[in-house]
C-alpha cells in the first residue's frame, strides 16, 4: 500500500531562562518539540509524515498550490496564523509573498484534507494570539474561532464524551471510555458540522472532535492537544491514541 503524505506544521518552541545563583546569573535557551509522542505513535502507519517545526514553517511552508498538493493532508498544530502570513521576505524585506492561509483554503476546496489540532497557538489561542478568526483557514474549518483567548484549562481533568455513531470510521474500535484531558480550545460549531465527541457536560459539552467538508475536501478539528500538557501520559499510553489520530487522517484523506 502506498503511504499517504502528510505535512505536520507547528508543535515546536524555544524557551529562555535566567538562572540566578546568589550574586551570579546565566541564561539558557532550550528547544522543545510537542509532536514527538504523536510522531512515534504513527510510525509504521499508512501515513508518511513530514514534520515542519514552527520556526522552519515560517520560511519553508509551501507557497504554491502545487507544492501543497504534494501532500494528501496538512495538519496545523499549535502554530499561529502569523507564522504562515509573515514569510521572512515579507517580515524582513517588505516583499510581497503568497498568502498561505488563502492557499490552504484553495487546497481544501480542490480536494485536500486539512486538520487543526488544539493548543496555545491554535484557533484563536492564548491572548487571542493565534489569530485564525476571520481568516481563510477558519472559512474551511467546521468550527468558528472566538474573538478572545479561547483556552479552557481543566486541571482536574475531564472525560471526553463520545456523541457520534461509534461505527463512524474515526470512532470505530475506540469504545466510549477515553482517558481524561486537561484543557481545550473553545470554538463554535458551523452549520453542517458533525460532532463526534465533546468535552464533559460540566463544561457545556463543547466541541472536542468535529468533522466537516469544504469544496471537494475534508476537514477535522480536535480542540485539545496531541501531547502534554493538555493531553496527559495516560492518554498517550492508551491503546486508542494512535488509532484515534490515525483514523482522523484516514477519514480526512478518503475520497468523498
Amino acid at each position: 500500500m502506498t503511504e499517504k503524505k502528510v505535512l505536520l506544521a507547528g508543535e515546536s518552541w524555544v524557551s529562555t531562562a535566567t538562572h540566578i545563583k546568589g550574586f551570579d546569573q546565566f541564561p539558557t535557551v532550550t528547544y522543545h518539540q510537542g509532536a514527538d509522542e504523536l510522531l512515534a505513535a504513527l510510525k509504521g502507519s499508512p501515513f508518511a509524515i513530514t514534520f515542519m517545526p514552527a520556526h522552519q514553517a515560517q520560511r519553508d511552508f509551501p507557497q504554491t498550490i502545487e507544492a501543497l498538493e504534494a501532500y494528501d493532508a496538512v495538519i496545523l498544530s499549535d502554530i499561529g496564523a502569523n507564522t504562515l502570513l509573515l514569510h521572512p521576505d515579507t517580515w524582513i524585506h517588505s516583499k510581497t509573498t503568497p498568502n498561505r492561509l488563502k492557499l490552504l483554503r484553495e487546497y481544501v476546496e480542490r480536494g485536500g484534507a486539512l486538520l487543526m489540532f488544539g493548543g496555545y497557538y491554535s484557533f484563536q489561542g492564548i491572548n487571542g494570539g493565534a489569530r485564525y478568526r476571520k481568516t481563510a483557514v477558519e472559512e474551511v474549518l467546521p468550527v468558528s474561532c472566538l474573538p478572545v483567548d479561547d483556552r479552557v484549562e481543566v486541571p482536574e481533568g475531564f472525560a471526553p464524551v463520545v456523541t457520534g455513531d461509534t461505527s463512524h470510521p474515526i470512532l470505530q474500535g475506540l469504545g466510549t471510555d477515553w482517558p481524561v484531558l486537561l484543557g481545550y480550545n473553545e470554538v463554535e460549531l458551523k452549520p453542517g458540522a458533525e460532532v463526534l465527541a465533546t468535552v464533559s457536560t460540566e463544561y457545556g459539552s463543547q466541541p472536542l472532535l468535529v468533522t466537516g467538508t469544504y469544496g471537494k475536501g475534508r476537514t477535522v478539528v480536535w480542540t485539545s492537544d496531541v501531547g502534554p500538557h493538555w493531553l496527559p501520559g495516560e492518554f498517550i499510553r492508551w491503546d486508542g491514541y494512535a488509532k484515534l489520530f490515525g483514523a482522523m487522517l484516514a477519514w480526512a484523506t478518503a475520497k468523498s
